[in-house]
């Protein structure tokens, strides 16, 4: 089993080897016929990002074990719920374009609980199905933006990230097949839109603002792109991108 959940033999992820003998003809041979796409994708991927080496170097290999709460944990202290965290991924997506690499990211529909309106990777709360974080922000990633498994490649982790809203939570970082073309579901993204990750990882395109929380006074780090602000923890995710690159570099 490769570490992003896919069998070096047949090519199929855990589930859908477990899944096998509950299928009918019609999605078994569904199935079979998307496995050569599967080959040929993962097989093209890898050499089409021209950081791939650096951040295989600075991410933690997939499915190694994190801290458990959080690299900003001292920083929020007294801010958390009282109640334990809850386990929640995100799908850190690099973009190969000709003009360099993008990072995927998608603004929130307004009417959502939890950071409605607001910029963030796809992903969410890992359910009791899922195997692990990376199963979880695959499975979020697909029902956000129908980004399928056959045009993604897990390439490592980041630290995990304490937030506010009671989360702690695991970025997957990824390479995405440049030819996708994202779906957004309107009852969970209001947009999909890329920025070049040079300019997201250039420590001057990073600010630190006061804001007031729970009576309060905190420092949160944000980037204006076009007419989009990141903030919060999307953008500590890509802090943290930073920070680990520049470590092996």
């Amino acid at each position: 089993m490769r570490g992003d959940g896919v069998c070096d033999g047949c090519l199929r992820t855990l589930d859908e080897i477990a899944g096998w003998s509950q299928m009918g003809d019609d999605a078994r041979k569904a199935l079979m016929d998307r496995l050569p796409e599967r080959a040929r994708m993962h097989a093209a991927l890898s050499p089409l990002l021209p950081e791939r080496a650096a951040l295989e170097r600075a991410l933690h290999p997939l499915h190694a074990t994190l801290e458990p709460q959080g690299w900003n944990h001292q920083e929020l202290e007294g801010l958390l719920p009282a109640r334990p965290s809850a386990p929640a991924a995100v799908l850190a997506g690099l973009v190969p374009r000709s003009s360099g690499t993008t990072v995927l990211l998608t603004r929130r529909h307004d009417g959502l609980r939890n950071h409605g309106g607001q910029v963030s990777f796809p992903g969410g709360r890992v359910d009791p199905g899922d195997a692990d974080a990376i199963a979880a922000a695959l499975r979020e990633s697909d029902e956000e933006i129908a980004l399928k498994r056959d045009q993604v490649q897990p390439i490592g982790l980041l630290d995990t990230l304490a937030t506010v809203s009671g989360f702690l939570v695991t970025p997957v970082v990824a390479v995405i097949d440049p030819a996708f073309v994202p779906v957004p579901n309107p009852d969970e993204v209001a947009e999909v839109f890329e920025v070049p990750l040079d300019y997201l990882m250039a420590p001057q395109s990073l600010r630190t603002v006061e804001l007031e929380f729970k009576g309060r006074q905190r420092t949160v780090l944000e980037y204006d792109w076009a007419e989009q602000r990141i903030w919060g923890a999307t953008a500590a995710i890509l802090y943290n991108l930073r920070r680990r690159l520049e470590a092996v570099t």
